[in-house]
């Protein structure tokens, strides 16, 4: 079987993660015996005309027995193009978007089959419309943490890679204090209250982000909404404690795992139990086991699977 896999998240000097995720995916799935070919091109409205252009020219320069487009808008670029059968995964933000979101609505109802990285992203939530599943055409097809990046490293050995101030307070926002939807604005108050200092990583490249995860104390995601939550994953895999509002996969990923918590934002009673952590020094909670469960090697293979069945089918 040959694939073709799209993306619009082509990573550039000023976000050198962005996409990583596909790129992990893209990975398992090679290591799973899929001969794949990646075409990723930059984000940004005035990429989308380009991007019809180049999926035509490398559609029509060999042959794929499907072709799997990442992200809503780039769906829209893949099906100009005339690819079939088409999968298309959407991420969060072009479901919820209140003007991309209509579009990847409309295009879900007429791709091959239309996969989401989590259930929730089939659901309306704050007042905004979720995908509408197809009988026989949906799919939950997260991307997963590529697992190998992200050991537990001891703390002060992380802060001395990183010239942090060993004895120093810190948690981490592991987002760009850009985003809106992430709310750094929470966690900050968070840190504040508890007497931290707040890391982020909007610009840090993939092989360096276990070093900050394992440099903090604990992980703030106070988004209003995340499509999946890999951050989540890959604290968990280093054994670090995570405090989220309950988006994406974050109320199964942690329920259950003492110091870790899924709820609605509360600044006192999330700055309570983050100064636990600040004061314990090195906390770490048991969460490998968990986080092994959403492995991109592991999630790559359930994707070949499909792969398989709709080129069957198609």
């Amino acid at each position: 079987m040959r694939v073709l896999v799209v993306s619009n998240m082509k990573p550039d000097a000023g976000a050198p993660q962005r996409g990583s995720f596909v790129r992990d995916q893209v990975d398992g799935l090679r290591r799973a015996g899929v001969d794949l070919e990646l075409v990723e091109l930059p984000p940004g409205r005035g990429e989308y005309p380009g991007t019809v252009r180049r999926v035509r020219r490398v559609l029509r320069s060999a042959h794929f027995d499907l072709v799997h487009a990442h992200y809503g808008l780039t769906g829209w670029c893949a099906a100009l193009a005339g690819a079939r059968p088409l999968v298309v995964t959407f991420h969060g933000t072009d479901v919820r978007h209140p003007l991309v979101g209509p579009l990847s609505r409309r295009l879900a109802a007429r791709v091959d089959l239309a996969a989401a990285v989590s259930r929730e992203l089939f659901e309306a939530r704050d007042g905004r419309r979720g995908l509408r599943p197809q009988p026989g055409r949906a799919a939950v097809l997260p991307c997963g943490a590529a697992l190998d990046r992200f050991p537990a490293i001891p703390q002060a050995e992380a802060r001395a890679e990183l010239g942090l101030e060993a004895g120093g307070r810190f948690l981490l926002f592991p987002a760009s204090p850009t985003r809106p939807e992430k709310r750094h604005d929470l966690a900050a108050e968070v840190a504040r209250l508890a007497g931290a200092r707040l890391l982020t990583t909007g610009a840090v490249e993939p092989e360096r982000m276990a070093l900050w995860v394992n440099a903090a104390s604990a992980v703030l995601i106070t988004s209003n909404y995340e499509g999946f939550g890999l951050a989540a994953v890959e604290a968990l895999a280093c054994g670090r404690p995570v405090l989220s509002t309950p988006v994406g996969i974050a109320p199964l990923l942690l329920g259950g795992i003492d110091g870790c918590l899924a709820a609605p934002f509360d600044a006192k009673a999330w700055a309570h139990l983050a100064r636990a952590h600040l004061d314990a020094g090195d906390p770490r909670v048991d969460g490998a086991a968990r986080a092994a469960w959403f492995g991109a090697d592991a999630l790559a293979e359930r994707v070949a699977v499909v792969y398989g069945e709709l080129a069957q089918t198609g």
